[in-house]
């Protein structure tokens, strides 16, 4: 007893979403606790939402997320990316409407790592001349 399930992977900076969409009713959890639980904000809900709402599937399905490393904002965006790809493994005529509202482009930007010599990524210690 098998149901059809599309599975998507979604990241932004450090943190990475696995995405399973099952046909239902709308439903959403991630790292299985209820959706408005562990998105409380409500920037943060509508940005998971966004594919969904673009692709007019609110309601078909349901969706199961595991989700980790990162901050809130990286792990919604994470989310909404993984949901992107998923509904393009249900449907490819979703993918021109995803692509050209910019879901399916993984946003690239991540921390720049500390070099030595120096306090951060960029800074440099103070100058003496003397």
């Amino acid at each position: 007893m098998s149901v059809a399930q599309n599975y998507g992977t979604g990241r932004r900076k450090t943190a990475t979403a696995r995405v399973f969409l099952k046909p239902g009713t709308g439903k959403v959890t991630i790292n299985k606790k209820a959706f408005e639980q562990y998105f409380f904000d409500e920037t943060h809900r509508m940005l998971v939402k966004q594919p969904l709402q673009a692709s007019e599937t609110v309601d078909k399905f349901d969706i199961v997320v595991n989700v980790n490393g990162g901050g809130m904002h990286g792990q919604a965006g994470a989310v909404q990316h993984g949901i992107a790809r998923a509904l393009v493994d249900h449907s490819a005529e979703l993918r021109q409407v995803l692509k050209k509202a910019g879901f399916l482009t993984r946003d690239p930007r991540m921390k720049e790592r500390k070099k030595y010599g120096q306090p951060g990524a960029r800074k440099r210690f103070q100058f003496s001349k003397r």
